[in-house]
Order: C-alpha cells, then sequence, then structure tokens
C-alpha cells in the first residue's frame, strides 16, 4: 500500500470515530483466495482502528510520539538506553525477535519490568519469502520465546523484518491477532559511523519526522564497530522532542481501555 493510500485510509477510521479506544475488534478484510494461518495468539487483541493495514503513524491528532527499537541481533546499548529512558521516566516500545530473546534472556527480563514488548518474528526473515503457515510459525515460535525469556505477555503488535510488508503478509498478521506497528522514520542508526550513520544524522532523521503520532524507530545495538549510535542518539531526539512540545507516549495506551 501506497503512503497516499495509508493516509487514506487513517483518515477515513478517524472520520469515522474508530478512534484507539473504540473497543470491538473487527475480522480483518483478507486478499480472496489467501487460507487463514492456523493458530491464533492467547490473550489482547488490537482494536479495529489497528488492523488491515501497516501503522505508520499512530492515529492521534496530540503531540506526542513514540519511541520504538528493535531488538535482533547484538544488545551492546540496551543499558545506556533504559538508563536514560529511566532518568526520564518516559515509555518505550521493544520488539525483540524470538533468537534475540533466547540469547538474551536476561536483557529481555529486564526490558519487560519497564517497557512493553511487541514481536519482530522469530528469525528476521523476508515474510515474502514465507508462506502463510511459514510466517504464523515465525510470529508463534517469537511468540514463545518472548514469553518464556521476559516472563511477560507481549503486546499484539508485530513489526516486520526489513519493514518488508504485503496485503497477503498483513493479513496473516493480522488473523494471528496482532496489528502491523512499522514507523514513521528509522533513524538507521543499526549503521554507526562506518555505515555513514552518526549520531548528529540519526537525531536529524528522527526530527524531520516530529510529527502527530509519529513512530521512531531505533535499535539496541548496532553493527559491530563498538557505537551504538541510538543510545547515544537517544538523549538528544528527546531533548528536541520536548522542545518543540512533544510528549512521548506509549503504544500500550492505543489497545483501549481494558489494557
Amino acid at each position: 500500500m501506497t503512503d497516499v493510500g495509508r493516509r487514506t485510509v487513517m483518515a477515513a477510521l478517524v472520520a469515522l470515530g474508530l478512534t484507539p479506544r473504540a473497543g470491538a475488534v473487527a475480522a480483518p478484510r483478507r486478499p480472496a483466495g489467501r487460507p487463514v494461518p492456523s493458530g491464533t495468539k492467547d490473550g489482547p487483541r488490537p482494536p479495529a482502528s489497528l488492523l488491515g493495514t501497516e501503522i505508520r503513524r499512530l492515529p492521534t491528532t496530540d503531540k506526542a510520539i513514540a519511541l520504538t527499537f528493535n531488538a535482533a541481533w547484538d544488545d551492546s546499548g540496551i543499558d545506556t538506553v533504559l538508563a536514560e529512558l529511566r532518568r526520564r521516566k518516559l515509555p518505550a516500545t521493544f520488539f525483540p525477535t524470538g533468537e534475540f530473546a533466547e540469547a538474551h534472556p536476561a536483557a529481555l527480563r529486564t526490558i519487560a519490568a519497564e517497557h512493553g514488548l511487541g514481536n519482530h518474528s522469530h528469525s528476521h526473515p523476508y515474510f515474502d519469502d514465507l508462506d502463510t503457515e511459514e510466517r504464523a510459525e515465525e510470529v508463534r515460535r517469537a511468540d514463545a520465546a518472548i514469553r518464556t525469556a521476559s516472563g511477560a505477555e507481549p503486546l499484539p503488535f508485530f513489526r516486520f523484518p526489513y519493514s518488508a510488508t504485503s496485503e497477503d503478509s498483513i493479513a496473516d498478521v493480522n488473523d494471528l491477532g496482532y496489528a502491523v506497528i512499522e514507523f514513521t522514520t528509522d533513524t538507521n542508526g543499526y549503521l554507526g559511523p562506518d555505515g555513514g550513520v552518526t549520531v548528529d544524522v540519526a537525531v536529524r532523521r528522527a526530527v524531520d519526522a516530529f510529527a502527530p503520532g509519529a513512530i521512531i524507530q531505533m535499535h539496541v545495538g548496532g553493527e559491530g564497530d563498538g557505537v551504538v549510535t541510538d543510545a547515544e542518539a537517544l538523549p538528544r531526539i528527546i531533548d528536541a522532542a520536548e522542545s518543540a512540545g512533544y510528549g512521548i507516549t506509549d503504544l500500550r495506551r492505543f489497545l483501549g481501555p481494558a489494557r
């Protein structure tokens, strides 16, 4: 779906009054001829306003942005990120893979004690290369690994590896009980200075995307050059948001009153 299409869908949802707290969950529209994956997520399910498309901007007019962190391989920035969020008393949402959860259970328990956990697949594959059941297996295995490692119930939020979404794969993930939460911008901090992304670049990419409901994607690690750019950029991103009159919102508020 194009950016124009996504904006049109979200505008229609707002016009119909399907706010994040609307409550009832409707079945997402599936592409014709696609099987429904077997097995669905237990526990809370996302509201109808978050289904049927990928969410790249939260449905709010408040001057609020969401901070999110992917965790797929390296955990070297976690302590710095958590310390800064704790110092500021701010929320964030973390999207680990199942393999990350299995490799870093202590880190995941620490994160889960303070923040929400989404699902970023088990092994970080391109979902376009998988069929419906293989996608379901990736999601279910990650859910199980995250639960086991963290001792917490993951949120019904899924983020695609490489942000490689399609109509079919979104429908498959929705059928499993997850909203697809992507991002407004990625700082690309995981690339690090050796990949051309300095702290200044990461901060600028985040700040340029500030708007009501913007979702900022960062990473808890890097690509091995010893610098965790997003961890170093985080204080400046928060300072810039506060200076511009933006608050930091928790994705969990978009699950409705029951949550």
